[in-house]
């Protein structure tokens, strides 16, 4: 796979260790983790081993990926194997995209205490869809949602929203059949929207009462509740913003679509434009403007380039795909069998495909890219080290 000319670890490489200095005692421990894993990514310093083509000699040197969430070369693969697992999950129904947003009034707050709010935001947007789908008036069914959490908007500003995926109908609520919704209609949007906002801010000044929320610097002043409640009083005459998109073409289109998110990062390398003495350039999209003007490009000083970016990093443990109702985990296995057998759908088929080969052998899943062979690896390394010298390589090309 060819690199990227420009990646974020370059950033962190060339001026991290300037900007660590720079921002000390301002820097938790989870952003200082995340700095290190991508500047270490696929280096020495991890270790690697050394692939061989079975059929034409080549060799290829790998080093160690560092696995990290946040790093914007790991989660291709990730999210390979994530889609893989959820292949056997999709129902010939329609889907339906749903974004729950918060206001600009709340980002601050969600800043401050990411897991509480974030975990909220979570909660009042399945609650929402699940709640509108079960009445009558609407669905009346069961429905699933899988959801997926963004924190950032294409600038790297902080924008916390929620993107559901949902199937285009549910199972009756007594059990007995598969209810679809309306072709080319799943809920109203104003009936989600302002559920939404009764379930999210009911759900946060809860929060607040129980002592959950901490605030510092300019917020300082929230932690009195009627200051507080002051605060979100705009929020409670605004109709929030919940998007839904058109349905997908067929469920097929569906994966494609969530392997574009659900292990998504902040900015992906391919954005990177250039990284100079004047700052960062990158790509972003003006969702403000209309046609080929949202396409823009934006430099920032390299120091607020890397504020931006970790201003994403999640907290540790938190995840960031959940599923409810119908997927939720504790009974996914039973109502998706349930959901099946309503559609007259057949079981899916179980997947036997492993990555080894007869012999047990580690076999990469990427083929030799001189002839198309199969790479095997022949030896690993540990970090800190180097792969043994010639004449291993003798035997064929090698690249790293």
């Amino acid at each position: 796979m060819p690199r990227n000319s420009l990646e974020v670890a370059d950033i962190f490489r060339a001026h991290g260790a300037v900007w660590r200095r720079a921002n000390a005692g301002h820097i938790s421990l989870g952003q200082l983790k995340v700095m290190s894993a991508i500047e270490r990514c696929r280096t020495s310093t991890l270790g690697g081993h050394v692939e061989a083509c079975n059929e034409c000699g080549h060799i290829r040197i790998a080093y160690n990926s560092c696995r990290n969430r946040h790093c914007p070369k790991c989660q291709g693969s990730a999210a390979l194997d994530w889609l893989a697992a959820r292949q056997a999950d999709l129902l010939p129904v329609e889907y339906y995209h749903v974004v729950f947003t918060l206001p600009v009034e709340v980002n601050s707050i969600a800043y401050q205490n990411k897991a509480a709010v974030y975990a909220i935001l979570f909660r009042a947007a399945a609650e929402t869809l699940i709640t509108i789908a079960a009445d009558p008036r609407h669905l009346g069914a069961n429905i699933a949602v899988t959801a997926v959490l963004h924190t950032w908007g294409s600038a790297l500003t902080h924008h916390p929203h929620v993107h559901c995926i949902v199937p285009g109908g549910g199972i009756s609520l007594d059990g007995n059949d598969w209810i679809n919704c309306r072709p080319g209609f799943f809920l109203p949007v104003r009936v989600l929207s302002r559920l939404f906002r009764r379930l999210f801010l009911e759900r946060l000044n809860a929060a607040h009462k129980a002592g959950r929320l901490d605030f510092f610097g300019k917020l300082r002043h929230l932690s009195d509740e009627a200051a507080f409640h002051e605060h979100l009083a705009p929020t409670r005459k605004v109709e929030w913003v919940v998007y839904a998109k058109r349905p997908f073409a067929g469920p097929e289109a569906v994966l494609a679509y969530l392997s574009r998110y659900t292990h998504r990062v902040a900015i992906s390398n391919s954005r990177l434009i250039k990284f100079d003495g004047n700052g960062v350039s990158f790509r972003w999209k003006d969702y403000r403007a209309k046609g080929r003007t949202r396409h823009k490009t934006m430099t920032l000083a390299t120091d607020e380039f890397i504020r931006r970016f970790l201003t994403h990093v999640l907290p540790h443990g938190f995840h960031r795909i959940r599923h409810y109702g119908l997927f939720a985990n504790s009974r996914r296995a039973g109502n998706l069998q349930r959901a099946r057998e309503l559609l007259h759908v057949p079981p899916p088929k179980e997947n036997a495909e492993n990555n080894s080969d007869e012999e047990g052998t580690l076999a990469p899943s990427h083929p030799c890219p001189h002839c198309g062979g199969t790479m095997v690896v022949i030896e690993t390394f540990e970090p800190g080290h180097a792969p043994r010298a010639p004449p291993l390589f003798a035997a064929g090309r090698v690249s790293a």
